[in-house]
């Protein structure tokens, strides 16, 4: 069991690594190419980025989407170096809305980090939402949630998916605070689609 000072720790460190990545690979600047804008979102907006490695961003573009803007951006995302693999779907057609893309990338320790990049139109019906949820629960954390939510995704075994989101509910609205009281909480409340919620 790691103390609270080294879990915080922890996160300052990926949290200051997740940054640095977004600035070497430039990925702000390959979508504004395109005449897009992206903006962070998920753990590293909210400042909860713990040990599961990723960089989540919600990028928008005047409408129509055009899907060869978005290969066009991930094109030069993909020749930078450490970039190991790209995914795509097109969602476009379903409740997304969105073009998703998944980039793998390996920094310089040889740690693997997941990029998901969620290409949508500005007036998708998701647009700005989950700035807004990130926003949100970042003001409303206080020093004990923000360290029983980054103890609870320390402590989740390596290789099991829980949605960030799962976790700041159950602490902010459900006052859970350990990991059995987790686990029993995400039997009673299944992460399914998209979770619509905010505090």
């Amino acid at each position: 069991m790691h103390n609270t000072h080294e879990i915080l720790a922890l996160a300052e460190t990926n949290q200051r690594r997740a940054r640095a990545i977004l600035d070497d690979l430039g990925l702000r600047e390959a979508w504004q190419e395109v005449g897009a804008r992206a903006e962070v979102v998920g753990s590293l907006r909210t400042g909860l980025l713990m040990k599961h490695l990723d960089i989540d961003l919600h990028i928008y573009s005047p409408a129509p989407l055009r899907v060869e803007d978005s290969f066009a951006a991930m094109a030069r995302i993909a020749a930078k170096p450490g970039i190991r693999g790209v995914e795509y779907a097109n969602l476009l057609d379903e409740e997304d809305c969105c073009l998703e893309w998944h980039a793998r990338y390996e920094d310089r320790d040889g740690r693997i980090w997941q990029i998901d990049l969620i290409h949508m139109a500005e007036g998708s019906p998701w647009a700005g939402y989950f700035e807004r949820v990130a926003d949100r629960i970042a003001a409303v954390l206080t020093p004990e949630t923000r360290r029983a939510i980054l103890r609870l995704k320390y402590e989740t075994p390596d290789g099991e998916k829980i949605p960030g989101i799962a976790y700041y509910r159950a602490v902010l609205a459900d006052g859970v605070r350990s990991h059995a009281e987790f686990t029993v909480w995400l039997r009673e409340h299944p992460v399914e689609g998209i979770v619509e919620w905010m505090p």
